[in-house]
């Protein structure tokens, strides 16, 4: 598996796509949580707003996504581009744009799930915490780093291990935009482990990808459990 070129580039696409949506994910969930988790007018509706992507299908999604990446003129993107001045992009037809492109759609989508995590996590602090904060002369940012973050370790250490998992195994996005294309730009583990499986009839090629996949995720679930436990 490790020898054959069209594995490792896929490998490294489902790598690529994990180290672009995992942290933006982490940083948009939190900094979107500590937003409503202010006692604010507006902020249930924005609660609604923020959630209402995860909802809707990743098939819907991809759907409406390929029309904001058309790579013609009257594409929702390349319509806003134009207004700049900036020439009409290819997106999913671009070797480097394809998969940066997907991970936006694919942050869309399921940030508003991690933020309610978070935001779960951020309603368990003590706010006793904060007012000696305050009362010791911490400022907002220092109340951030050293009360804020070390108690939303787990959370964090969930919604990190959460996601890492959930962009390993992608698919939908690949198959309903893209078949792995440009030149294989988008073709990650698991849909190669569904075109060779399903379409190629390799069932001995997929078992083995299949079993790597499994060590990789079991490996990530051991983390998450050192990383916890005692806590």
């Amino acid at each position: 598996t490790f020898t054959n070129k069209t594995a490792l580039q896929a490998f490294w696409n489902t790598f690529e796509y994990t180290i672009i949506l995992v942290p933006v994910v982490l940083i948009l969930a939190t900094l979107l949580a500590l937003l409503v988790n202010r006692k604010a007018k507006g902020v249930t509706f924005f609660r609604m707003i923020y959630f209402s992507p995860q909802v809707v299908t990743m098939t819907v999604v991809t759907v409406i996504w390929g029309f904001f990446f058309s790579s013609t003129a009257d594409g929702l993107f390349n319509s806003i581009l134009r207004v700049f001045g900036v020439p009409a992009q290819k997106w999913l037809q671009d070797t480097t744009l394809a998969m940066p492109s997907i991970a936006i759609m694919s942050i869309w989508q399921c940030v508003g799930m991690q933020m309610i995590i978070m935001l779960g996590g951020l309603q368990f602090i003590p706010e006793e915490l904060y007012e000696a904060g305050t009362i010791d002369g911490a400022n907002t940012w220092q109340q951030f780093i050293y009360i804020t973050i070390p108690q939303l370790k787990n959370t964090l250490v969930y919604v990190f291990i959460s996601n890492t998992i959930y962009s390993l195994k992608m698919f939908t996005q690949v198959y309903m935009l893209t078949q792995g294309g440009p030149a294989g730009s988008t073709t990650t583990l698991v849909y190669l482990m569904y075109q060779e499986g399903f379409t190629n009839n390799r069932v001995g090629y997929t078992s083995a990808m299949a079993v790597v996949f499994f060590l990789i995720v079991l490996v990530i679930s051991l983390i998450q459990n050192k990383l916890t436990e005692g806590d």
